[in-house]
């Protein structure tokens, strides 16, 4: 069943703080110089249609008077104002599409900036409200645009209209007008009963249009695991059951549009022969010209569609409606991360100092984002310069949580942790991201790959154990393959170490960033990594791991800790 939608006066204010935001924003110059365009055509647009009609009208009662000259002198005055009408129609149509085009640009960039701001597209992940944010930014905010400038030109062009054609109908007849509004009232009333339930429908179809799609993208990037497991019948009836899903909330949309158009073309017959019964008899009687009788019922028509903007579209407002709803809660949600961060700012119990020359965390505890759950209480460490520290724990102590709230993405929920800039860090997860773009894209992330040196990539990739990876692009490293699927998860962690060589950051921290590879190649690459200087902290569960630590912490359930030192390796201890 559908979902009821929200309260039109929510939307409403959805809808002007999207708009206002546009308009009052850095590209307010553009957006009000294009809109200010588009309103000037759309009248001039209305005041030829207003002009057309009494031009045809007059060559209507010319040819029905068999008046040749008055004829040849309509047709000369139609042509002229048609021919006036087509770049003005040309150039309203060009306008809007402009607008429309200035207006996505601006509010899909600015919706990503606020994506990224702050670790939103993170901290979202979380958000009951905001499914499928991807299609929201894609789509959404494309529909939007479009939408909001065809429904505000029709109501334009709809005053525009009552404004010209109202003063044709009155001087005709005031029945007729008096006739037109109770039609149209009623009509509209009747239409938006069936409004309310497509909105409903339509953001439903969006949630669920998207909901399919993510799942047939997760199969493509879990291709390998799902082959291996054999799941592909899971897989299939996962994807049928969201297609029905799609499709049974379609056949809900189809009948209420059904049931729509029986009330919509019957609407729209009777209003055929409502002038010409009101005017008909006029002309009989002789009270009116043939012509006024066309000039009528073309009028009629026209503020009869004006005033029935709801009921001829209705369908495409539900979709625009749904939209809004959707566009509006993710940019509320982004407004709450932002007061969530102020009040945070505030309320903050922990301190971080980005400025230190090395890692030290004094009497830190750490939280879920929620506050729901204390992982590790009250914790004291320093890494000094050089140093390494090995974090252990059983699985749920809060190990990767620890370098989560380290990192910034958590905030500590109490103490103070002293460390560099971020951008002297780099974090290796277990499975590493593999960007699109060629080797030198690869190994430079998150820079540029214009900042790429050839010399120092080869000489990287010598330096992790991948100097045959040149072969699998034949030794080009501008080609762009589909890194992923190409390297295997040990080949893909060493490409994560050479990032981090590439890099040369104060302090690395490695969570299970070798786990994929064998012992030889773990001890080989944390050789590398003790000869190189750098600091790093490691998670892991491999007691392997430990002789290439000064110290070990070791996080249990309960939240407390041990920090235990380790002793050095014997290369190191004969070492002079």
């Amino acid at each position: 069943m559908p979902t009821p939608p929200k309260s039109h006066l929510a939307l409403l204010r959805k809808f002007f703080v999207l708009g206002k935001a546009f308009f009052n924003g850095a590209a307010k110059r553009q957006a009000r110089l294009w809109l200010a365009t588009l309103l000037g055509l759309c009248l001039a647009v209305g005041v030829v249609q207003v002009f057309l009609s009494y031009a045809t009208r007059d060559f209507i009662t010319a040819l029905s008077q068999r008046d040749h000259d008055g004829w040849v002198r309509g047709l000369w005055k139609y042509v002229s104002i048609a021919f006036l009408s087509v770049p003005i129609g040309v150039f309203y149509r060009y306008s809007q599409e402009r607008l429309s085009l200035a207006w996505r640009r601006w509010l899909t960039q600015h919706l990503i900036k606020r994506y990224f701001y702050n670790h939103a597209y993170y901290r979202i992940r979380a958000s009951e409200s905001v499914d499928n944010p991807d299609q929201r930014i894609a789509e959404d905010a494309k529909l939007f645009t479009t939408g909001v400038l065809n429904f505000f030109l029709v109501i334009v062009n709809s005053v525009v209209t009552l404004v010209g054609f109202l003063g044709v109908l009155w001087v005709v007849s005031g029945k007729l007008v008096a006739v037109l509004f109770v039609y149209a009232t009623v009509g509209t009333a009747v239409s938006m009963l069936f409004g309310r339930r497509l909105v409903g429908l339509y953001f439903n179809q969006y949630q669920k249009e998207a909901t399919f799609r993510y799942g047939l993208i997760r199969v493509r990037d879990a291709a390998e695991s799902i082959a291996f497991f054999r799941g592909e019948k899971r897989e299939h009836r996962d994807l049928i059951e969201r297609l029905n899903a799609v499709l049974e909330n379609s056949l809900w949309i189809i009948g209420w549009t059904r049931n729509l158009g029986f009330f919509a073309n019957g609407y729209n017959y009777l209003a055929l022969i409502i002038p010409g019964i009101i005017v008909g008899p006029m002309f009989i009687r002789g009270a009116v010209e043939f012509g006024v009788v066309t000039q009528a019922e073309g009028a009629f028509a026209s503020v009869l569609l004006a005033l029935s903007i709801i009921i001829a579209q209705i369908e495409g407002l539900s979709s625009f409606t749904a939209g809004i709803r959707r566009l509006g809660d993710l940019w509320d949600n982004l407004d709450d991360f932002d007061a969530e961060d102020a009040r945070e700012a505030e309320e903050a119990k922990g301190e971080v100092n980005e400025e230190a020359l090395h890692l030290q965390l004094d009497d830190v505890t750490v939280q879920t984002p929620a506050g729901d759950k204390t992982l590790t209480q009250h914790l004291s460490l320093q890494l000094p310069r050089r140093g390494s520290l090995l974090v252990m724990g059983e699985s749920g102590a809060g190990k990767s949580s620890l370098l989560r709230t380290i990192a910034g993405l958590w905030a500590p929920a109490g103490g103070s942790i002293d460390r560099p800039a971020h951008n002297r860090l780099i974090f290796l997860p277990q499975k590493p991201y593999m960007v699109p773009g060629n080797l030198r894209a690869q190994l430079m992330y998150p820079l540029g790959e214009e900042d790429a040196k050839d010399d120092a990539i080869t000489a990287v990739l010598e330096q992790v154990n991948l100097h045959d990876i040149f072969e699998r692009v034949g030794g080009d490293l501008g080609k762009v393959v589909d890194w992923t699927n190409v390297l295997s998860l040990g080949e893909q962690q060493r490409v994560a170490f050479a990032r981090l060589f590439l890099k040369k950051p104060a302090i690395a921290f490695l969570d299970e960033a070798t786990s994929a590879l064998d012992e030889e190649n773990e001890r080989f690459l944390y050789e590398k990594l003790r000869a190189s200087g750098i600091a790093f902290v490691s998670v892991g569960h491999r007691s392997t791991l430990k002789e290439f630590h000064d110290a070990l912490l070791l996080l249990k359930a309960d939240g407390t800790y041990e920090t235990t030192p380790l002793p050095k390796p014997a290369a190191e201890q004969a070492a002079p």
